[in-house]
């Protein structure tokens, strides 16, 4: 059974992982103190163990997230996690979540700045009255050069993947200052793309869009960081969604064009909405409490790497 290391407080390994434990023990000198407090206090010193990767963590216990776009994909990925890991989640979405899943659904959406106020009004008492982890996941993709949308569009698209993350967070920002004065941090995550910092073909506008959406993040994390509001993004590569499902179909030939996607990704596999789900609940986690600003890339290696062809 593979191994991780990892922080947490009052838990202590089981079987294999408590032989790990006492292994490790002789390497490591740990602080215990007595009484923590039960709050995310960013001083509260941690203990150092190894844990075992099949148990699911509880990081996020006691803890509220509000997820948008949160009813499949990416953020239904993302929510379905973070509810896991021990979260009271809200999924905001302009349908609801599938009802197996135990999410809080709040309809609204966000090119609508009157429902956007009204959802997280009506979300506030179910969170507890303060939000410890927002969400920025709503998106809408759009293909093409420059010369292929008209005005309209490109309006459409920013007014989603631009203004949407503006409008949610405005509204959410009195929750996540409350979050962060009783618990000592709150966190924003947005879902940007590789296409903000990669230049890829047919992408003009969609790429003109998520590139707004990193520059975003990093103003809102300099905006917010005295308040001890962390921002953050994820820049997925092409993840395996129901957008890209769509698009798939409406190509000529739909197995030809899933091939030229996956081949641009050097891992040679699309990426799973589970993948980028996991790169943001570490960001949104308060184990990464000194993260802000960071864009993280989930992209099977596009932005880094270059790779001789697969023969």
């Amino acid at each position: 059974m593979a191994s991780y290391l990892c922080i947490a407080r009052h838990e202590r390994p089981r079987g294999l992982c408590k032989r790990l434990w006492t292994a490790a023990a002789r390497l490591w000198t740990v602080k215990q103190t007595k009484n923590l407090p039960g709050t995310l206090d960013p001083h509260a010193r941690y203990a150092l163990y190894i844990g075992c990767m099949t148990d699911q963590s509880a990081e996020f216990a006691g803890l509220t997230a509000l997820v948008t776009g949160g009813a499949s994909g990416i953020g239904l990925a993302t929510a379905m996690l973070l509810r896991a890991r021990g979260a009271k989640v809200a999924a905001l979405d302009r349908v609801k979540p599938p009802d197996s899943t135990d999410l809080y659904p709040v309809i609204a959406d966000v090119t609508d700045d009157a429902e956007v106020r009204a959802a997280i009004a009506e979300v506030g008492p179910a969170l507890d009255d303060k939000l410890d982890v927002l969400v920025n996941n709503a998106g809408i993709g759009a293909a093409g050069t420059v010369e292929d949308n008209d005005d309209d569009e490109w309006r459409r698209v920013f007014d989603v993947n631009v203004l949407g993350i503006v409008r949610t967070t405005r509204a959410a920002l009195p929750l996540l200052r409350r979050a962060a004065g009783d618990r000592g941090q709150a966190a924003v995550v947005n879902t940007c793309s590789i296409a903000a910092t990669a230049g890829l073909p047919n992408r003009a506008l969609y790429s003109a869009s998520k590139g707004a959406v990193y520059a975003l993040t990093l103003a809102m994390a300099a905006d917010h960081v005295a308040e001890r509001i962390r921002v953050n993004c994820v820049n997925p590569g092409t993840v395996d969604t129901p957008w890209v499902q769509r698009l798939l179909t409406a190509a000529a030939d739909p197995e030809q064009e899933r091939a030229a996607l996956t081949a641009r990704q050097p891992l040679g596999r699309l990426v799973t909405a589970a993948e980028v789900a996991a790169a943001i609940a570490y960001l949104a986690s308060p184990l990464a409490g000194a993260t802000t600003g960071t864009a993280l890339a989930v992209d099977g290696g596009m932005a880094g790497l270059r790779i001789r062809p697969r023969e």
